[in-house]
């Protein structure tokens, strides 16, 4: 392994941060209104967004340029502006060994690593119903997510919580360690410790409703927000959903009590109720294509449903 460069002794003098996205936005400005001298932003290029040809850039770009800094898109920029420390928030490119020998840095991670190493660390969590989750501030080094750990919070992941909610409470935790980590230095830090598991990239077929996953399976999907399943040829949107307790576990055969999977069990004012894998979800917002959110039993008077949404 590569010797990286080393950490300040104490506060850095001056920084370079990465970023892209908005989860990224809060950690730069709380940097800059704490009087952190923030030599330049590198970020992704700008990307066209929506219809038409115009390019937009990333939120992190806007916020900087509003604050008045320096963006740059190329990494190498970093090592030509005098900074003693780069601070990485979801910059969504690996930093290379060349830069990080140069140019020390640490990352805001969205995890307690070593649990969800990787890309998708909030969407992972809430997937796979963790109780719990959280930040770490910690070494970039050549591994995945593998560096030593400077501070770490805890945040409980609650029933309510969407993948929105909840990366918002995240990035406010984020808040002060970080800068404390900046203006007070890193400190020695723990190695990592645990068995990791891997935060992959989610891929759009992961996002479709499937109506044999269990209960809490589905119910979990719909907390990214962009879950789906098709009826009549279109993408209707599973925003909200829960459990139907009295249905969990009544299993025969691969069906509900004798029902098939995806079967349309009743509607009323609650929403609509589907047969699941080992039980039902009941269905309580939507979003058909082409349509604002609403609520399933609005849905379900006026979309005429089959007797299977499989």
């Amino acid at each position: 392994m590569s010797t990286l460069a080393p950490l300040p002794s104490g506060a850095a003098r001056r920084i370079v941060y990465f970023g892209t996205p908005e989860v990224a936005v809060s950690p730069l400005r709380a940097l800059v209104a704490a009087g952190v001298d923030v030599a330049l932003v590198v970020t992704r290029v700008d990307k066209r967004r929506g219809r038409g040809s115009t390019l937009s850039p990333s939120p992190v770009k806007a916020a900087a340029l509003e604050l008045g800094l320096r963006v740059s898109h190329t990494m190498t920029d970093a090592l030509e502006v005098g900074a003693d420390l780069g601070v990485v928030v979801a910059y969504g490119r690996i930093i290379p060994v060349d830069v990080l020998t140069k140019l020390p840095m640490i990352n805001v991670h969205f995890s307690l690593l070593p649990r969800w190493r990787g890309a998708a660390p909030v969407e992972r969590a809430l997937m796979a119903g963790d109780a719990e989750t959280g930040i770490c501030i910690m070494r970039v080094e050549e591994g995945l997510d593998t560096g030593v750990v400077y501070e770490r919070v805890v945040v409980p992941i609650r029933g309510g919580h969407t993948l929105t909610t909840l990366r918002n409470e995240l990035v406010e935790a984020s808040l002060r360690p970080l800068l404390r980590a900046v203006q007070q230095g890193c400190g020695a830090g723990e190695p990592q410790r645990g068995e990791p598991t891997h935060a992959a990239k989610i891929e759009p077929s992961e996002l479709q409703i499937r109506w044999a996953a269990t209960a809490r399976e589905i119910v979990a999907l719909t907390k990214l927000e962009t879950a789906w399943f098709m009826l009549g040829g279109k993408r209707v949107r599973l925003l909200a959903a829960r459990v139907d307790g009295g249905t969990v576990g009544n299993t025969v055969g691969g069906t509900v009590g004798g029902t098939v999977a995806g079967t349309v069990m009743r509607t009323d004012a609650d929403g609509v109720t589907v047969a699941c894998g080992d039980g039902a979800v009941t269905l309580l917002t939507v979003q058909p294509e082409g349509k604002t959110a609403m609520s399933a039993a609005a849905w379900a008077n006026g979309a005429r449903l089959p007797s299977s949404l499989a």
